[in-house]
């Protein structure tokens, strides 16, 4: 059964960081390009990042260029991002999602092409 845990969320404060994980079972990671998106409360699902399956190709949100890394370790099926510099506006429930394609390049504007989605793991960015 394919499978992806998200954790690493929590409560930071703003300028704080946070490193969230997505481990993947049932499936063999390297195969699948991976995105992270996330949900703030009434707001659309929106796409934060995604890297390509050997990871050496990423997309960021204008949003969080500069201040959040994707990276993956298709060793130990999981694929990480690092959140620095993090703001209020970054709190959401985060959820990383596989789309089962070998490409060179990845992107976070079409959510439907990511088959494959975890339960969430929420980050809250307050004082």
């Amino acid at each position: 059964q394919l499978q992806l845990v998200e954790s690493g969320g929590g409560l930071v404060q703003p300028g704080g960081s946070l490193r969230l994980s997505c481990v993947a079972s049932g499936f063999t990671l390297d195969k699948y390009v991976i995105g992270w998106f996330r949900q703030a409360p009434g707001k659309e699902r929106e796409g934060v990042s995604c890297i390509t399956n050997a990871g050496d190709s990423t997309t960021y949100a204008d949003s969080v260029k500069g201040r959040f890394t994707i990276s993956r370790d298709n060793a130990r099926n999981t694929v990480y991002l690092q959140m620095n510099s993090l703001e209020p506006e970054d709190t959401a429930m985060y959820y990383c999602a596989a789309d089962l394609v070998v490409s060179d390049g990845c992107g976070i504007n079409w959510q439907a092409m990511y088959e494959n989605w975890g339960q969430g793991t929420q980050v809250t960015v307050s004082s």
